[in-house]
């Protein structure tokens, strides 16, 4: 592997690999006000949100690289201590990233990009029309990072009001990740869409108790077929299943139809692994055990 001491690397490279190695980053679209009123609108994807209780997100306006100036956003939130954070969709990201044009200060960035500001309730800080969910926040405290170009400032933000659109709602007023249809930053020009098929589930561990990745049979866990993704799934489990799972899943026609087109034991248990793999896939977890536990059902 490439061995890379931030030392050695000038900020501007050192830059690079590190915006291109941590993503998707989610953008933070951040407006704010200067000391004559003037609006502000800017893009981070240096952000965050860190508490529920209390509501806090954080993002962080980066010293510039090439000159080691700060940035409008920064001067504005540590002058009046308001911000609104708006979430970035795929429909506005065009115009977001047209935001981040550093154009001269006082020069309305709403304008500049076509989005539209609206009226904040609780902060002088516009809201973003087009945006999905808006934030209305004080700034708890701004944390220097370094003084030189490249270094952070952390924007410790607390939520007061939060604006959630009702077109991304579903059924149960949850926001339905496909609705939403919010974008991540990646390295270079790179973006990244997160709806439709780039969206997957994974179960989470701390609903129960799994057996671990240690207690999966050998002939499981030494498989040339599984991932170790599938193998995770498969450790996801609170028990293996019993011999009486197996004995009914035993009259699936399609393990017939695998058997009789198998020429010998080796790639009969390949194409039940490949057959597990697909199910697994599909997050038939249960169906999965029992047709790699055909082979083997003793679990040896």
């Amino acid at each position: 592997m490439l061995e890379i001491n931030p030392k050695d690397l000038s900020t501007k490279d050192l830059h690079g690999y590190l915006l291109s190695s941590v993503g998707p980053r989610p953008i933070a679209l951040v407006s704010t006000i200067d000391n004559e009123g003037r609006p502000n609108l800017s893009p981070y994807s240096f952000f965050n949100v860190f508490s529920a209780n209390p509501p806090i997100a954080i993002f962080s306006p980066a010293r510039r690289i090439r000159n080691n100036t700060i940035k409008h956003t920064l001067q504005n939130a540590a002058l009046t201590n308001e911000v609104v954070i708006n979430v970035v969709s795929f429909p506005m990201v065009e115009q977001t990233s047209l935001s981040s044009t550093e154009y001269k200060k006082g020069v309305n960035e709403f304008i500049k990009s076509g989005l539209t500001p609206i009226k904040s309730s609780q902060v002088k800080p516009y809201r973003v029309k087009e945006s999905p969910v808006q934030m209305e926040c004080i700034v708890k405290n701004i944390i220097s990072l370094g003084e030189e170009g490249g270094a952070g400032n952390l924007v410790v933000c607390e939520i007061i009001k939060m604006h959630v659109s009702e077109d991304i709602l579903n059924s149960h007023h949850q926001i339905d990740p496909n609705k939403i249809d919010l974008v991540g930053r990646m390295g270079a020009n790179w973006y990244c869409r997160a709806s439709n098929s780039s969206l997957f589930e994974v179960q989470k561990p701390n609903s129960k108790i799994g057996i671990g990745y240690n207690q999966l049979p050998e002939h499981i866990r030494n498989s040339d077929i599984l991932s170790g993704n599938d193998l995770a799934k498969l450790a996801n489990v609170e028990s293996i299943p019993s011999m009486k799972d197996l004995k009914k899943f035993k009259e699936n026609k399609y393990l017939e139809k695998i058997l009789k087109s198998s020429v010998d034991k080796k790639q009969y248990r390949e194409n039940l692994h490949y057959h597990c793999k697909k199910l697994l896939e599909e997050n038939k977890v249960l169906d999965a055990w029992c047709t790699i536990l055909i082979e083997n059902p003793n679990q040896e």
